[in-house]
Order: structure tokens, then sequence, then C-alpha cells
């Protein structure tokens, strides 16, 4: 049986550095941004995910992700900043 899914080190500083950006942004307009980009960035992983399963096991895509049955994954950007809050906050 595998171990559970764990954060890294590395990730859980970018956890609680992304949440002091949330908490100090008090304009909504910049936190819909933010959770614009947030929402981008766990649907591109999520796609990312399910290209790299159906790579290791040769099945075919998901009707769910893609009604035509393409097998395209999106262009992935996983390491971009997110800008919303200003460089100081970065």
């Amino acid at each position: 049986m595998s171990e559970p899914l764990a954060l890294t080190l590395g990730q859980q500083f970018e956890l609680e550095r992304m949440t002091r950006v949330i908490d100090s942004t008090g304009d909504a307009q910049s936190l819909r941004g933010l959770a614009k980009q947030l929402l981008q960035a766990w649907q591109t992983q999520r796609a990312a995910t399910e290209w790299m399963m159906r790579q290791q096991l040769g099945s075919p895509p998901s009707r769910l992700s893609d009604p035509q049955g393409q097998s395209q994954p999106t262009a992935l950007k996983l390491n971009q900043e997110f800008s919303v809050a200003g460089p100081d906050v970065l």
C-alpha cells in the first residue's frame, strides 16, 4: 500500500506564504483575481495529474475531462507567480 499524500516542506512554506498574502489583502477585486488564479492552477494541476495517469496506465481519456475524447494536455503553468497582491507581498 502506498504512503498517504503529504506536502513537502517547500510546499508547506508556499502554502503559508500564500495564506498570508490572502489574509493581508483587503481589496475584494484583488481577492477575486487571486481566487481565479488559484482556481486555474488547481484545474491545471488536475488535468496534468489525469494526463500523467492515463500515460502510465495506457487508458483512454476520461469523458468528463474531454467530451471529444482528445488526449491533449493543457499547457502547464505550474510555476507562475501570483501577482495580484503586488510585488512587496510576494
